[in-house]
């Protein structure tokens, strides 16, 4: 037995409804032609990348996680957190990869090998295996007992149960990704890594959905900002042990608010990538610069470094041509070169900061359940 979703409620419907809605809003925006919406899909990935690992502690910039997408060198130092990034990276992708595949299916080879690509810098976490005993967590400082997973020797028939329910979707894909995470956390089936797996098997679930576009399909991020809460309502409902028996609505709630809340957020940070690339544009017009570096001003006008081999990559171009590009920039007034020889990026200028500020939206997105009690 493992955790059953309870039948959705009528306040849970009409969220549900709402993230639907503004699911469409977004996949309609996406699909108008724009040269700067894969400047989105990859700032949106990055941010996933980098909020799922910093709830583990592993935390780099958003600048390397990046680079960590584009398969770029970063600009700190390479430790353990940017071997972490980058496993997960690649776990990631193969993610997006089967998000349209035909011929997917849920199986647990699937699973211990996105447990690998996560984990195998480190041989002591096993990737790719379940663990080998028991499994407790710990809460960090005190060193207080939170959870026991279930008994070992539970674990391949718990995950075959959960494959099961994989493969027999039911009304709502937000709730099956939900309840795929809760499941996957709660048993625990690895040494290390069960709180990334569980989040990227639910975004796994959510990308094969087909609603909108695979990226933009996580809730990682949200969850990266909001780490506390997500442990309280995990505790909560597991309860210190494995209690397949609890009532998972209160976890099921928490995932429809992430979703809500961060399908907004995205929709206002492709108002706000819309609203700053027209009027880039209009100023590279007038200025007889080529239209393509609309791509690096963008990046550094909502605060990303840029680097000449992430704006080659972003404008499809040569490393001669993007360093001619950007130092015209420099001239120009809108970048500030930081940093000599390898370390060499380029910042926003104060006209280019100021841009920026001009169009960001800071609406806030309350609590979708306030009415509901």
């Amino acid at each position: 037995m493992i955790f059953k979703a309870p039948p959705t409620d009528q306040a849970e419907q009409a969220v549900i409804g709402e993230i639907d809605k503004a699911r469409s809003q977004l996949r309609y925006a996406l699909s108008q032609p724009r040269r700067w919406s894969g400047l989105l899909r990859r700032n949106t990935f990055a941010r996933a990348v980098q909020g799922s690992n910093s709830i583990e502690g592993y935390n780099v910039t958003i600048d390397d996680a990046v680079a960590a997408v584009e398969g770029e060198e970063p600009l700190e130092p390479k430790d353990e957190a940017w071997a972490a990034v980058t496993g997960y990276r690649q776990a990631m992708t193969l993610v997006l990869q089967k998000a349209d595949d035909a011929h997917f299916e849920y199986s647990a080879e699937l699973l211990k090998s996105l447990h690998f690509m996560m984990t195998g810098h480190d041989l002591a976490k096993n990737p790719g295996r379940w663990r080998p005993g028991p499994i407790f967590v710990q809460r960090s400082g005190t060193g207080e007992r939170v959870y026991e997973g279930p008994p070992v020797e539970l674990v391949p028939s718990l995950i075959s149960a959960l494959l099961v329910a994989l493969a027999e979707p039911g009304d709502s894909p937000f709730v099956d990704a939900a309840m795929a995470h809760l499941n996957l956390v709660m048993i625990h089936p690895f040494s290390d890594g069960n709180g990334r797996m569980g989040r990227c098997l639910q975004t796994l679930v959510l990308a094969r959905s087909g609603n909108i576009p695979p990226v933009f399909s996580s809730i990682e991020e949200y969850l990266g900002r909001n780490t506390e809460a997500y442990y309280r309502v995990l505790a909560e409902v597991g309860q210190g042990s494995w209690n397949p028996g609890n009532s998972a609505r209160p976890w099921i709630r928490f995932c429809l608010t992430a979703h809500y809340r961060q399908v907004h957020t995205l929709l206002r940070r492709q108002r706000t990538m819309e609203n700053i690339c027209n009027e880039l544009e209009r100023r590279i017009e007038q200025s007889g610069l080529p239209n393509r570096c609309v791509l690096a001003l963008a990046d550094a006008a909502i605060g990303y470094r840029v680097r000449n081999p992430t704006y080659r990559n972003a404008a499809d171009v040569t490393e001669a041509t993007a360093g001619r590009d950007l130092r015209a920039l420099v001239k120009a007034g809108y970048l500030q070169p930081v940093g000599d020889k390898r370390g060499r990026h380029y910042v926003a200028a104060d006209g280019l900061r100021e841009l920026a500020q001009r169009y960001a939206e800071k609406k806030l997105v309350g609590d979708p359940f306030a009415a509901a009690g």
